[in-house]
Parts: structure tokens; sequence; C-alpha cells
């Protein structure tokens, strides 16, 4: 059985990369949840930023437990001509320090959202709870959620991007 240390205590995080890796690797894993330190602002604003958040997170998750694989997962913004886009980094690491990497999708954001972040130095969690007067919406819908009407459900969103970053790990082959 596979060990896989995931950065995050986020029960939706927790569900999505279980998913993945049972999806990809076709038997049970156990997946455990660690609180470390992404090493980055709390709402990353760069690709750069998400990108060491999630690696800063799937090394240190996979070191504490001595894990078969690390995942880490970082949502940010990232500033275009056209607007700021709400995306999604996952940064996974194996045993013997191979790298896989993916983004998901991103979702123009409403600038009032935007603004609030930046300004108040929030995530985007706690703005989206604020504006809409609920509680704990990251461990739940999500902004991405909210913004599709779960056409797009969160956990599903993640999901496909740890895929994707799986995909270094089942085609070896092609990254040689």
């Amino acid at each position: 059985m596979l060990k896989i240390a995931i950065g995050s205590k986020n029960p939706i995080k927790i569900e999505a990369t279980k998913s993945a890796f049972e999806r990809v690797f076709g038997s049970s894993v156990e997946i455990i949840g660690i609180s470390v330190s992404s090493g980055v602002s709390d709402m990353p604003i760069s690709f750069e930023e998400m990108l060491e958040g999630s690696r800063n997170r799937a090394d240190r998750a996979r070191q504490k437990i001595d894990a078969d694989f690390g995942v880490g997962l970082e949502g940010g913004f990232e500033n275009e001509k056209i607007g700021t886009f709400l995306s999604g980094f996952v940064a996974i690491v194996d045993r013997q320090g191979i790298w896989g990497y993916a983004q998901g999708s991103g979702l123009l954001m409403p600038e009032k959202i935007v603004k609030k972040v930046r300004e108040q130095k929030k995530e985007l969690g706690d703005v989206m709870d604020e504006m809409r007067g609920l509680k704990n919406t990251k461990q739940h819908e999500g902004c991405v959620g909210f913004m599709t009407d779960n056409l797009i459900p969160r956990k599903s969103a993640f999901e496909r991007t740890i895929i994707y970053a799986l995909s270094r790990f089942t085609k070896k082959e092609m990254f040689e």
C-alpha cells in the first residue's frame, strides 16, 4: 500500500488526493494530512509563489512521515492583462526526489473579490465566507464550486490537477 503525505488538513484536498492516487495506481492508498508551512503568503499572488508553496508543502509533508509520495496543493491569483485568475498548482515528490507538477484551470475572478483579498491580506476562503455570510467555505464548495454553481466541484478540480501531476510518474519514459 502506498503511503501518501499531503501538506494539508483540508478534508476536500485529502479526499481529492486519495481519489486521484487510487484512480491512477488502481489500489488503495494511505493518505495522511499533515499541517506544514508553505513558506509563502497565505494567498499567493503569482505562479512562482504557488510553485514554491506547493513544493514546500509536498517536500515537508513527505519527509515528516517518510511517505512514498508528498503532495502539495497551492491556490493563488495570477494577474493577466484581461484580469486576475484563480488558479491551482500541484507539486508531487517521490522518495527518489522526482517531481511531478500540474497547474489547474484558471477562473476569472470578480475584481471586488480580488480587491478584498489584496487589501485585507486574507485568504480567498475567508473573503468568500465574509461576503456570503458563511463559515469554512474552503473546506466545502470553495470559490470554484460557488462560482460554477458546483458544476465543477472543488474536489473534482483538485483531483484532475493531481492526476495531471501524477503523469510524471506513470509516463516516466516520456520525461527521459
